[in-house]
C-alpha cells in the first residue's frame, strides 16, 4: 500500500525563453517511466507511492531539466503522507473520478 501522494508542478528556466512544453512532456515521461501510479492535471501531476522513491522521482525530473539546458528549475510540491491508513489518489477521488 502506498503511504504518500505527491503533487509537482516544474517550472524550468528554458534556454532563450523557449517553451516549457517539451520539458514538462520530459518531466512527465521520467514519471511514466518510474512504474508509479501517476494523474496529469491541468496545473500539477500527482504520482502514488513510498514517499522516498517519489522523492526520488522528483530529483530525477530536476536533474533531467538541467541535463536538457535548464539553468534552474523551480518544482512547487505537495505531499500527502499517511503512513498508518495508506494514501490512495482513488480514494481521494471518489467523489470526483472524472474531475467534475
Amino acid at each position: 500500500m502506498a503511504n504518500a501522494l505527491v503533487s509537482i508542478q516544474i517550472l524550468p528556466t528554458t534556454p532563450g525563453g523557449a517553451s516549457v512544453l517539451p520539458y514538462v512532456d520530459r518531466a512527465i515521461e521520467i514519471i511514466k517511466e518510474s512504474g508509479v501510479p501517476y494523474r496529469v492535471a491541468p496545473l500539477e501531476t500527482t504520482m502514488e507511492g513510498e514517499l522516498g522513491a517519489l522523492l526520488g522521482v522528483v530529483q530525477q525530473m530536476n536533474e533531467a531539466m538541467t541535463e536538457m539546458g535548464c539553468a534552474s528549475v523551480i518544482s512547487q510540491i505537495k505531499i500527502y503522507y499517511n503512513p498508518e491508513n495508506g494514501a490512495s489518489m482513488g480514494r481521494l477521488l471518489e467523489k470526483y473520478p472524472d474531475g467534475q
